[in-house]
């Protein structure tokens, strides 16, 4: 019996009533465990009777079943090599990542030859940042982008500045947004790529990608975008938005880890210089046997997007208001980090004024959240998007991001806010400085002493 047979209709959601726990992510509500429960888990020194509800879709999604079944015959029967031309399992292999490839490229409005398969986003950024600049780098020499981007666009950028690039960081607004006026001001005769993230991974913002490409193609400035997040949750069509270049990820569309899409316009046709040399496949922009397991979910994954999008999007907006009005309910002071009103609703951050961020994520050992990028984690500095924004360091500090997707339930939702409000006031009763705030003392007019 095929595999989606099998687990499918757990995840089937127009038709008749389902458990609410065959949707979710997490295997059963997590609680404290006893002693002698066998099934118990272990998370950072407690031992919980179950999986934490898992609330972090930005760091990764879980992998669609109907995606993996796509995947499986690939691993299993029909395993051969893409790039042989001389026998069956070549060229149905071939086949499958020609159909994957149409796929992506329908999702964002391309044309398949625009489709280059990578390994991810990381890598797809390193080609568009340092490809394009290193191509041109006889006649452009500047490179636009912004302080909030992904971490490994920031770094290619200061790797081009080793290299004697210049590159401006433009900065943002308050609610995460590019001064479209700041931006246009900054391209110089000599901008070679202008690189702004489509959402953003740690506060949801939508940025207005239709105004930015027009404004490069009016100054003649290939316009890459990270859009890694966007994928699947938000309408893109690169003509109408004018993108040149565009990162995609397979494993945050509820597709597989380890592979990811370059979008490389043909006309105007943009050139970048490859990063990695090899067997010339991918028409030379990425060498490397191109691996038919995971190009069929990622396509298999844009498909289902295409189809199911606007049902995504009503369902985790509804999931979203949910949380913020169960937790605003219940707990005062909560500060939402980014614009609500250009933002994904399935990324929802949230400052805890009076609560260390560290120590409400220790506390909540059955959700599983994060306070910012997966990428920068370790990171006990707080987010660097966050202070672009302008978000004073201790608020900062008290940021959770909460991420809601294709099968998070109502039940876990609900569950979130229970622990979250729960961990939040035992918080802010251990916490002098909330103590203060409400009886009227202004904290910040303190002269705290230093020993």
């Amino acid at each position: 019996m095929a595999l989606s047979r099998r687990l499918l209709p757990l995840f089937l959601r127009r038709g008749a009533p389902v458990p609410a726990r065959a949707l979710s992510t997490a295997a059963a509500p997590a609680a404290v465990a006893s002693e002698d429960d066998e099934e118990a888990i272990t998370v950072k020194g407690v031992r919980i009777s179950g999986r934490p509800l898992y609330m972090d879709m930005q760091a990764t999604t879980p992998v669609d079943p109907r995606v993996l079944d796509a995947m499986l015959p690939f691993y299993l029967s029909r395993y051969g090599n893409p790039h042989s031309r001389t026998h069956l399992y070549g060229w149905e292999s071939d086949a499958a990542v020609e159909d994957a490839r149409a796929r992506v490229a329908s999702l964002v409005g391309a044309d398949p030859r625009e489709i280059f398969f990578t390994s991810g986003a990381t890598e797809c950024n390193n080609i568009a940042v340092k490809g394009v600049m290193r191509f041109y780098r006889e006649r452009r020499r500047h490179v636009i982008t912004t302080q909030t981007e992904h971490k490994c666009v920031l770094d290619s950028c200061r790797y081009l500045q080793q290299e004697g690039f210049d590159v401006t960081y433009l900065p943002v607004r308050k609610d995460g947004l590019v001064d479209l006026a700041q931006l246009e001001d900054a391209i110089r005769p000599d901008t070679g790529l202008v690189s702004v993230m489509a959402v953003n991974n740690e506060i949801g913002v939508i940025q207005p990608l239709e105004e930015i490409g027009r404004i490069c193609k009016e100054k003649g400035v290939p316009f890459h975008t990270d859009a890694a997040q966007a994928l699947g949750k938000i309408p893109i069509d690169v003509n109408r938005m004018g993108i040149g270049l565009m990162s995609l990820s397979g494993h945050k569309i509820y597709g597989p880890k380890g592979v990811g899409a370059l979008y490389l316009r043909r006309r105007p046709r943009i050139r970048v210089e490859p990063q990695m040399n090899g067997g010339g496949q991918e028409r030379g922009i990425r060498a490397g046997t191109v691996p038919t397991p995971l190009v069929v979910g990622f396509g298999a994954a844009c498909e289902i997007a295409a189809q199911e999008m606007d049902y995504d999007h009503r369902r985790v907006s509804a999931l979203q208001q949910r949380l913020l009005d169960g937790m605003r309910a219940q707990v005062d002071d909560i500060v939402i980090n980014g614009s609500m009103e250009h933002r994904y609703p399935g990324n929802l951050n949230l400052s805890f004024a009076y609560v260390e961020g560290e120590s409400l994520l220790m506390g909540l050992k059955e959700v599983a959240v994060s306070s910012g990028s997966a990428c920068t984690s370790a990171s006990l500095e707080p987010s660097y998007v966050l202070r672009a924004l302008g978000v004073e360091e201790d608020m900062a500090h008290t940021s959770i991001r909460f991420g809601i997707g294709r099968f998070t339930t109502e039940e876990e939702v609900d569950r979130a806010i229970e622990l979250t409000v729960h961990q939040v006031k035992k918080l802010r009763d251990m916490s002098p400085l909330y103590e203060m705030a409400k009886a009227g003392i202004d904290l910040k007019s303190i002269e705290w002493s230093q020993h």
